[in-house]
C-alpha cells in the first residue's frame, strides 16, 4: 500500500511539475514577443516588461516551492523568489542610472545556480532534470556575459534579456516534454 502511495504522490509531482514548466514557457514565449516588439519600439513598454520578468520569476518560484512541499522544503526556490523581488526593486532603479544589464546579469547568476540545485535536488527524487541543470548552468554564464555590458543603452538591453528568456522558454518547453514522455512511459509499464 505503501509503495502505491509513493508512485501515486510521484505521479502527481510529475503532472504538477509538468504543467509548471508548460506554463513557465508560454510565459516566456509571450514575454519575448512582447519585448522584440512594443519593448523595441516604446520605452515605457521596455522598462514595465523589465520590471515585470523578474516579478513574475518570484511569483513562479513562490508558487512552485509552496505546490512541492512549502518554503522551507524548498529553500532555493524562496531564496530565489527573494532574489528576484529585490531584483525588480533594483531594476527600477538601475533604469535611471543605465545599469539594467549589470541587474539582470547579477540576478542571472544568483538564480541560475539557485535553479541548478532546485534541479539536481529534483533530480534525486523524480529525475529528467537535467534540462533545469542546463538552464541553471547556462542562467550563471549568460549573467557574466550581462555583466560585461552592464553600461548598455535600454534598447540594448531589453533585446539581450529577450534573447536571455527565450532559451529558458526552451528550457522549460524541453523540460515540460520530457517529464510528459517519462510520464507516458510509466503509465504504459503500469497498465497492462
Amino acid at each position: 500500500m505503501a509503495d502505491r502511495d509513493e508512485v501515486s504522490t510521484r505521479v502527481q509531482e510529475e503532472r504538477w511539475l509538468t504543467r509548471y514548466y508548460i506554463v513557465r514557457a508560454a510565459f516566456s514565449a509571450v514575454w519575448v514577443a512582447l519585448a522584440f516588439s512594443a519593448g523595441q519600439r516604446f520605452p515605457a513598454a521596455a522598462m514595465a516588461l523589465l520590471i515585470a520578468y523578474p516579478l513574475w520569476d518570484a511569483l513562479a518560484n513562490y508558487v512552485d516551492a509552496l505546490r512541492s512541499g512549502g518554503l522551507a522544503s524548498n529553500r532555493t526556490q524562496a531564496i530565489n523568489a527573494v532574489i528576484s523581488i529585490a531584483t525588480a526593486i533594483a531594476v527600477i532603479v538601475a533604469l535611471r542610472l543605465n545599469w539594467v544589464l549589470g541587474v539582470f546579469g547579477v540576478w542571472a547568476i544568483l538564480s541560475g545556480l539557485l535553479q541548478l540545485a532546485t534541479a539536481v535536488r529534483r533530480w534525486k527524487r523524480m529525475g529528467a532534470q537535467w534540462a533545469m541543470i542546463l538552464s541553471g548552468g547556462q542562467s550563471a554564464l549568460a549573467g557574466a556575459f550581462f555583466v560585461s555590458l552592464a553600461h548598455a543603452p535600454l534598447d540594448h538591453a531589453i533585446g539581450r534579456v529577450a534573447g536571455y528568456a527565450a532559451v529558458g522558454a526552451l528550457y522549460f518547453l524541453v523540460s515540460a516534454v520530457w517529464l510528459s514522455v517519462g510520464q507516458m512511459r510509466s503509465k504504459a509499464i503500469r497498465t497492462p
